[in-house]
């Protein structure tokens, strides 16, 4: 490949069974996903996440830190910010669905990042999540020994959901095994706080400029799936973590949903309004 889209070589295989008929489609899970970002000298900078090469699902690919929507995240929480109407209303789901959405962001980058988006008040943010107790309350989560409403209020912390913008919707293309509904989120680095590689999926973290990891990905020496440099590129405009959070709110979360189809001989695999991923795959060749 020229570039570093993650194309996983069963694709064409899948792509024909679903013309055909023949692959039973599934079901995407709700997810969420969030771009953290600082600022720094040289502009804003991304949290991105490597996935270990060992992985079955996309091993050795840069994302962010993030996760599947864990049935008790509909639990309810102390919250702050925008009511769940107004997130309903933004990610065009029901309330039960944008507070376990909102939920699942702010869980899933305390998980593998150690970043929390909450305070004690609807108007703070904690200043340190390291030490023994905060890391057993984290592992407790990773092992859903703990739902997150129960680790808030044990803490006696707020949901800051006021913290997080919207920015991207994708879908896992309907002939994938293991599908999501993937809600991405930007949000800032709180002051005070500090990311580490808590994800044991992941073997590096790096903050990054989105431009600098743009043009590795462009030159084929870092490995991303459509979503994430997709949402990377978008990022490049925004110089810093507020001129993102402040124009997220007018961002389209249109879902992006990748189509496939047989033409003139060819299989053909698209992102609707993302052209650089167009696959173009001889119908003779499996590869």
């Amino acid at each position: 490949m020229s570039n570093g889209q993650w194309y996983p070589p069963e694709w064409p295989d899948r792509i024909r069974a679903l013309a055909d008929g023949t692959l039973a489609v599934v079901a995407p899970k709700r997810a969420a996903t969030v771009m953290l970002l600082r600022d720094t000298a040289d502009g804003a900078v991304v949290h991105m996440l490597r996935r270990r090469t060992s992985m079955a699902f996309a091993g050795g690919a840069y994302a962010y830190p993030g996760g599947g929507v864990d049935p008790r995240d509909d639990r309810p929480v102390r919250w702050a910010g925008p009511s769940l109407e107004s997130w309903a209303d933004r990610l065009g789901t029901d309330r039960a669905s944008a507070q376990a959405i909102v939920c699942a962001a702010v869980r899933e980058t305390y998980e593998e990042a150690g970043v929390l988006l909450a305070g004690s008040t609807e108007d703070t943010v904690v200043g340190d999540t390291t030490g023994d107790d905060w890391e057993a309350d984290r592992q407790a989560l990773v092992d859903r020994e703990l739902s997150f409403a129960d680790f808030l209020d044990r803490r006696g912390l707020v949901l800051r959901s006021d913290l997080l913008g919207a920015w991207a919707r994708w879908i896992t293309p309907e002939f994938e095994p293991r599908r999501y509904d993937t809600w991405f989120f930007v949000a800032a680095l709180p002051e005070g706080q500090r990311t580490r590689n808590a994800s044991t999926e992941a073997d590096r973290m790096v903050w990054i400029r989105p431009a600098e990891a743009a043009a590795g990905y462009d030159k084929g020496d870092l490995l991303m799936m459509p979503p994430t440099i997709a949402t990377l590129r978008t990022l490049q405009p925004h110089g810093t973590a507020a001129a993102a959070l402040a124009a997220a709110a007018a961002r389209d979360l249109t879902p992006v949903l990748a189509e496939a189809r047989l033409e003139g001989g060819e299989l053909i695999l698209s992102w609707p309004g993302h052209d650089e991923f167009t696959k173009h795959i001889p119908t003779g060749d499996p590869r």
